[in-house]
């Protein structure tokens, strides 16, 4: 089964807060993932910070049309107790 991202919130220091179809919640470092030409762009704060869901994808994308498989995003977020939506507003 493909994961499916339910939400998105990025965050400081280059990492998405991820909530999936399947009730997991984890947060992935992105900062080693931003090169070429298509991610490069994204170590604008600004422009990383526009990370959304896309409905008919069901994974993360930017404006400038950079998107991450959700299968990466599954297995590279770290879940952790933790990790909730709370924690992710202070960031």
């Amino acid at each position: 089964m493909i994961p499916r991202v339910a939400e998105v919130k990025p965050l400081q220091a280059y990492r998405l807060w991820l909530r999936f179809h399947d009730g997991k919640v984890g947060v992935i470092e992105l900062i080693n993932e931003l090169w070429g030409p298509m991610f490069e762009p994204l170590k604008d704060p600004a422009l990383f910070m526009q990370a959304m869901v896309d409905p008919e994808l069901e994974t993360v994308i930017w404006p400038n049309g950079a998107d991450l498989a959700p299968e990466f995003l599954y297995q590279g977020a770290q879940y952790d107790a933790s990790v909730d939506e709370a924690q992710a507003a202070r960031h």
